[in-house]
């Protein structure tokens, strides 16, 4: 089964959006939910493309209440299949460097773990 995918996705005047495409000719209307703390967002829209076939226009406002101090991630999933098609992320307030900076360190973490195991890997594979 081809999957769907989403390309020129922005965030403009408080709603993400995106471009949802199916890579097979007469492709049903998807259902899309697009979560934050798997809670769905509401008024989340979804209409064809006017110039492209299998192409629709997602359009997910934000909430002014979702809008706060630190990271907010957002996971726009297909219904049927449970898949993440694409996740967006809005960044703000003071406690913003302190998220950035504990991320930072986590992925500094895990790519110290990875260069480990590849290079165990990697000396215990030439001998």
């Amino acid at each position: 089964m081809a999957e769907l995918t989403i390309s020129n996705a922005r965030l403009r005047e408080g709603v993400w959006q995106g471009l949802l495409v199916a890579p097979q000719e007469n492709a049903e209307l998807p259902e899309i939910e697009v979560l934050h703390f798997a809670e769905a967002l509401r008024d989340v829209r979804l209409r064809p493309d006017a110039e492209m076939a299998n192409v629709w226009t997602l359009s997910v406002p934000i909430p002014a209440a979702l809008v706060s101090d630190g990271v907010q991630t957002f996971l726009v999933k297909e219904k049927s299949s449970g898949r993440t098609l694409a996740r967006f992320a809005i960044a703000a307030g003071a406690p913003l460097e302190e998220d950035l900076r504990a991320e930072v360190e986590f992925l500094r973490a895990e790519l110290d773990l990875l260069k480990r195991a590849f290079r165990r890997h990697c000396l215990e594979t030439a001998q």
